[in-house]
C-alpha cells in the first residue's frame, strides 16, 4: 500500500508574532510551534511518522509565508528513500514567500537506499523583498553499513522559475558521474545550500555572502571538495561533496549561521532538535 500525504503550512505575522497554521491529509504534519529566539521567528519540525518512502509514495508539502513573517522548518531525522520495485517515490515541496517574508528550509539529509527510485523536487516563488535560505543534502547508500548504492537513481529538481533551475539525475550505474574527478569523485554525499533574494543582493551584499561562505569553507576539513558561487544577482550557492553526511552537514550549518549574522543581522541560532 502506497501513501499520498499532503501538508499545507501558512505562516502569518500578527502583532509581531509569526504564527503557523496547517492542514494535513495523511501522515505528514508539524509539531508545536517554538520560539527560541523570540516571537518574530516561528520554528517548526516537520514529521513523517512512517519514517521513509517506498515506490508509489508521494509527499506534497506547500509552505506559504505571509508578508513580513519568518518561518523556520526542519525535520527530526533523515528522509529515507527505500528500495522501490517499479514506481518512484516522490517528495514535492512548494515554497511561496510573500512580500518581505523570510523562510529557512532546513530538512535533514535524504538517504537513498540501494535500488531506490527517488524523485525530490523543490519549487520556489518569491515576491519583492522576500528571502529564502535553504539546503538539500543527499546520501547515496550506507557504505559504512555495507549497504552501497549499486542500483536505482535519485532525481533532483530545484526551480525558481525565470531565475534559477537545476536538474540532476544520479543513476547508480553512471560510473562516469559517480567516479570521475569532474563528477562526484567517488564521494557519496552531496549538498547544496542556497540563498535566494527576490530583489537581488546588490554587489556589496553578494560579495559579503560569498566571502563569509568561503571563510567557513577555508577553515573546514572539506575545503578541497566545497565551494561557493553566485550564478546570478539573486542566488548564492555553497556546494559540498563528502564521504559521509556529518561533515557535509557541519559545513552547511556553519555557513548558514554566518549568513544569518552577516546578511540578516540575526543571532547564530539553530533549531533545538538538532542538539538532541
Amino acid at each position: 500500500m502506497s501513501w499520498h500525504a499532503r501538508l499545507q503550512i501558512d505562516y502569518t505575522l500578527h502583532e509581531g508574532t509569526s504564527r503557523a497554521h496547517h492542514q494535513h491529509v495523511g501522515p505528514l504534519r508539524i509539531l508545536q510551534s517554538l520560539y527560541p529566539e523570540g516571537p518574530a521567528v516561528c520554528h517548526n519540525v516537520l514529521v513523517h511518522p512512517p519514517g521513509g518512502l517506498v515506490g508509489g509514495d508521494t509527499l506534497d508539502l506547500e509552505v506559504h509565508v505571509g508578508p513580513q513573517a519568518h518561518g523556520l522548518l526542519t525535520t527530526p531525522g533523515a528522509t529515507r528513500f527505500y528500495r522501490s520495485a517499479a514506481e518512484p517515490a516522490r517528495q514535492n515541496t512548494y515554497l511561496r514567500l510573500a512580500a518581505g517574508a523570510r523562510l529557512e528550509w532546513l530538512p535533514l539529509e535524504a538517504i537513498c537506499y540501494n535500488d531506490c527510485r527517488a524523485e525530490n523536487s523543490v519549487h520556489m516563488a518569491l515576491e519583492p523583498g522576500a528571502e529564502l535560505m535553504g539546503w538539500d543534502l543527499s546520501a547515496l547508500g550506507l557504505p559504512h553499513a555495507d549497504l552501497p548504492f549499486e542500483q536505482g537513481y535519485l532525481q533532483q529538481h530545484l526551480a525558481w522559475p525565470g531565475v534559477w533551475l537545476e536538474r540532476a539525475r544520479i543513476a547508480a550505474d553512471d560510473v562516469r558521474l559517480l567516479g570521475s574527478p569532474a563528477g562526484m569523485a567517488g564521494k557519496r554525499c552531496l549538498g547544496t545550500l542556497y540563498l535566494a533574494v527576490a530583489d537581488g543582493l546588490g554587489r556589496a551584499r553578494r560579495e559579503q555572502a560569498l566571502d563569509s561562505a568561503r571563510q567557513c569553507i577555508g577553515a573546514h576539513r572539506l575545503v578541497a571538495s566545497a565551494g561557493a558561487t553566485s550564478p546570478n544577482a539573486q542566488v548564492v550557492l555553497v556546494r559540498v561533496l563528502a564521504d559521509q553526511v556529518e561533515p557535509a552537514m557541519d559545513l552547511l550549518r556553519q555557513v548558514r549561521l554566518a549568513w544569518r549574522q552577516a546578511l540578516w543581522g540575526m543571532a547564530a541560532t539553530s533549531p533545538r532538535i538538532w542538539a538532541m
